[in-house]
């Protein structure tokens, strides 16, 4: 059988959010946005910045303004020996006109959580910021809006996913093991006619 590893990545990748206290290499922090940077971009526009933090102290501020796994908190949240060692804001430059920045931040986003999981890396990709907060203390200019913030690091767990049973909600076992609720391909999937 042929090997398929974006596919493969793509099925294996789920949600990380304790991670190794082992730093992330900066060249490896550059592929990440190279590969978010090569997303498709609606008509080519190109709206997105990113603003990469790898500063165990400047991380630890970020991590203040950050909610993490809201169907298990407070369980879900890092402990100190399990923070990202890595964040990548991402921006929204206003002046670019777009009809389709979500669009491209999923796009981006999911270049680099790929890219991220090929180097063993887990990300926790986060829209439940304080946007107020990360701009002012990272002063981030007010022609930029803050989209979502991607957590990572060295993956410390290893969630599960399993056949969804009437709830969508993420939950942990009593070993510790996150355990993800997907839908089944047969309920997801139509032929040529709904």
């Amino acid at each position: 059988m042929p090997e398929n590893p974006v596919y493969n990545a793509i099925i294996a990748r789920r949600t990380i959010r304790k991670f190794l206290q082992k730093p992330v290499p900066k060249e490896t922090l550059s592929k990440l946005i190279n590969a978010a940077r090569l997303a498709p971009s609606g008509g080519n526009r190109q709206p997105l910045d990113y603003m990469l933090i790898d500063d165990a102290a400047l991380g630890a501020e970020l991590f203040k303004h950050v909610r993490w796994a809201g169907y298990i908190t407070p369980k879900g949240i890092p402990k100190s020996n399990e923070m990202p060692t890595a964040y990548i804001v991402v921006l929204e430059e206003k002046s670019v006109k777009s009809t389709s920045v979500a669009y491209d931040v999923g796009a981006a986003v999911q270049n680099i959580m790929l890219a991220a999981w090929e180097e063993n890396i887990g990300c926790c990709w986060q829209g439940a910021i304080d946007r107020p907060k990360i701009r002012e203390f990272f002063r981030i200019p007010a022609d930029f809006e803050i989209d979502s913030v991607v957590s990572l690091g060295y993956k410390a767990e290893a969630p599960v996913v399993e056949d969804y049973k009437g709830s969508v909600k993420y939950w942990l076992d009593e070993a510790g093991v996150l355990h993800v609720p997907k839908l089944k391909l047969d309920e997801v999937l139509r032929w040529n006619k709904f």
